[in-house]
């Protein structure tokens, strides 16, 4: 699915939107938010590491809305410099922004740890399938929160 093109023109039409490419997903972006979904289960893949917890309803994490799907980033020094480390988590967000919306599921956090060499030199269709098949795993039969 690729979001509809911008107009030739460049000026949109009364009543046009942009692209729902994240509608359902929010970026974490406090540190107790990525400490406590790394105590969460996780699984490796080739190309990242998926961290998952589901969040309670007590409200602690301030999201009193309807339930979304929370995903933050990360790599480490260990995948190079600051640029190969941004391309790494900018490649990470599209495939999140592909796969959550489908596989995810809402009222979780993920947290997308990037490898060294792996994450941006992995063709983008293998990360997509990698992301969708940590989901499974994580969801799966053994899953007792739901």
């Amino acid at each position: 699915m690729t979001p509809p093109e911008a107009p030739e023109d460049g000026i949109a039409a009364r009543g046009d939107t942009p692209p729902a490419v994240s509608v359902c997903l929010t970026v974490l972006k406090t540190r107790a938010d990525f400490q406590r979904t790394a105590k969460g289960p996780r699984q490796a893949t080739p190309s990242m590491i998926v961290q998952a917890r589901r969040r309670d309803k007590s409200g602690e994490d301030g999201d009193d809305g309807p339930p979304t799907i929370r995903v933050g980033f990360t790599c480490s020094r260990k995948v190079g410099n600051a640029v190969a480390r941004n391309r790494a988590k900018r490649r990470l967000r599209e495939a999140a922004r592909a796969v959550l919306p489908v596989a995810g599921r809402p009222g979780w956090d993920y947290v997308l740890v990037g490898r060294a060499d792996a994450t941006a030199g992995r063709p983008f269709d293998a990360l997509k399938g990698d992301l969708a098949g940590a989901l499974r795993k994580l969801h799966g039969a053994k899953d007792q929160d739901g």
